[in-house]
């Protein structure tokens, strides 16, 4: 399997999101990279930033969510929490000494460009109009702070 590519088409408008989802694109190509070391350590660091990166992200898109007031908030959360317990089984399988890196590279790549077209461009106008609200009312650092505060305490 080749290297993955961002395609503009995956952008929803949010800078901060799109970020993140770039960023965890670049992860599941460290993966592969990894594997291709051959060194199970490397593969298994890159696991574990890669699971807990993917898992910060979905938190602070549901932060974001429910700040905007997308009416299916509830239903995307439950998404990442699927996507999230089908991840955590993978991680118990490496750890018990299985190679599922390119297995979980093919799974994570077709999940996330899966993801980010349907659910993710579902929320986004509903989250730039918010945001833009904020811009407007010069409170955007205060929401800021609030939803960092909520999430790294």
């Amino acid at each position: 399997m080749a290297l993955l590519t961002w395609q503009e088409e995956l952008n929803s408008g949010i800078e901060v999101i799109d970020h993140q989802h770039q960023r965890i694109v670049e992860m599941i190509n460290h993966l592969h990279v990894a594997r291709h070391s051959l060194e199970p350590m490397a593969v298994a660091e890159v696991i574990d930033e890669l699971v807990d990166y993917t898992l910060s992200h979905f938190a602070f898109e549901e932060e974001l969510m429910e700040e905007a007031g997308y009416p299916f908030c509830a239903a995307h959360k439950r998404v990442h929490e699927v996507f999230g317990k089908r991840v955590m089984e993978y991680r118990l399988r490496f750890a018990a000494g299985e190679d599922i890196a390119d297995e979980l590279r093919a799974m994570l790549a077709r999940w996330l460009f899966n993801h980010i077209r349907g659910d993710d461009q579902a929320y986004a106008e509903t989250v730039k109009r918010h945001l833009n609200r904020f811009t407007r009312e010069h409170e955007e650092g205060r929401w800021l702070t609030r939803t960092l505060r909520r999430l790294f305490g």
